[in-house]
């Protein structure tokens, strides 16, 4: 049974998250290219009745907003050098005015299928899921590196594979006692602010971000799939995160506070047809589902699902899932599957 405090932290969480009230801009795409002018839509989430948008801060004349709140980079970035571009959009509808900063990214972000799974660790020294695993799979030129949630009790947002850690059960311990645990490469149990200042200062390599479902609670799941998104839009990280979980719940839930965020199931036990039904964006499923329902992949891409495979350190497997075409394979060898694509 959970204690008094935990009832009550769930309970504070619920009540005072503001993400799923107030109104929120959204972007459908946070990147520019210097072959596509186009940047995506605006839109407010809950409240569609736009009256006016205006573009200001350093940036502002850069962009400009077309038909159908359209978003455009109107010049002046086209050099590789800039990695970044943030722009104020201020937005009026019937409920008000309001603002928000997005940073809009170069997207020179590797298309190569390799997400390093828990970063590049294994054959670098590193420890999975520390920031030096992830500045590994940067540095090997991998699509994404991917990495694992857990919320503590008070509320702050660690990396780790396993719910528990050096006998510590995260989500039941504060983060001044988490924030002392030692890795084996000498770093501390990062969490996900450091996980994020790691990663956003490139263009290349996607934070692929993996939200854990809670041993204590439904409710509990979901207050730290607010808080990941809430964390990821303070430091606008959506172009670099895509999310996935075994919590089709948490799925649903991501998707409800941003609809245009990319998100992959990973359980395995649902249909393509059924995911693109609730409007994910992709399926992540072990290799051993998709050897035995093979046609999902084909499915898959039919229905605009985005197709990954974990995990994956066999060479003929790996040569299998290429030759489906899949979008992605998650390895702990990413070493040897970027020798096998090149």
């Amino acid at each position: 049974m959970l204690s008094k405090i935990y009832r009550l932290t769930i309970c504070f969480f619920l009540l005072q998250s503001g993400l799923s009230a107030a109104p929120v801009i959204l972007l459908s795409n946070y990147t520019f290219a210097p072959n596509r002018s186009e940047v995506g839509e605006i839109l407010v989430k809950d409240d569609a009745a736009i009256i006016s948008i205006g573009l200001t801060g350093p940036n502002g004349r850069k962009f400009r907003v077309g038909n159908k709140n359209r978003l455009y980079l109107v010049g002046g970035y086209n050099s590789l050098e800039i990695k970044w571009v943030d722009i104020t959009i201020k937005v009026k509808t019937k409920k008000g005015s309001f603002s928000n900063t997005f940073r809009i990214v170069n997207d020179q972000f590797i298309q190569n299928r390799v997400i390093a799974h828990r970063g590049a660790w294994k054959n670098t020294g590193a420890t999975e899921n520390s920031v030096a695993s992830l500045q590994n799979a940067i540095s090997l030129g991998c699509a994404g590196s991917e990495f694992d949630v857990h919320l503590s009790a008070d509320s702050v947002i660690f990396i780790h594979h396993d719910p528990i850690a050096e006998g510590l059960t995260i989500e039941k311990e504060d983060s001044a006692h988490l924030s002392a645990i030692k890795l084996a490469n000498g770093e501390t149990l990062p969490t996900l602010r450091q996980y994020l200042e790691a990663g956003i200062g490139q263009n290349h390599t996607k934070l692929i971000l993996e939200i854990k479902p809670s041993l204590i609670s439904k409710a509990r799941a979901l207050v730290l799939t607010e808080k990941v998104i809430q964390l990821v839009r303070e430091y606008k990280a959506q172009a670099w995160v895509d999310y996935i979980s075994f919590d089709y719940d948490v799925c649903k839930k991501v998707q409800e506070l941003d609809p245009y965020a990319k998100v992959a199931y990973l359980n395995g036990d649902k249909s393509p047809e059924e995911l693109a039904k609730d409007r994910l964006t992709g399926l992540d499923y072990h290799f051993r589902v998709l050897q035995e329902h093979e046609n999902w992949i084909d499915e898959a891409f039919a229905n605009g699902l985005t197709v990954n495979v974990w995990t994956v350190n066999d060479e003929t497997i790996m040569k299998g899932f290429l030759d489906h075409k899949v979008t992605f394979i998650t390895t702990n060898e990413p070493e040897i599957l970027l020798k096998m694509i090149k």
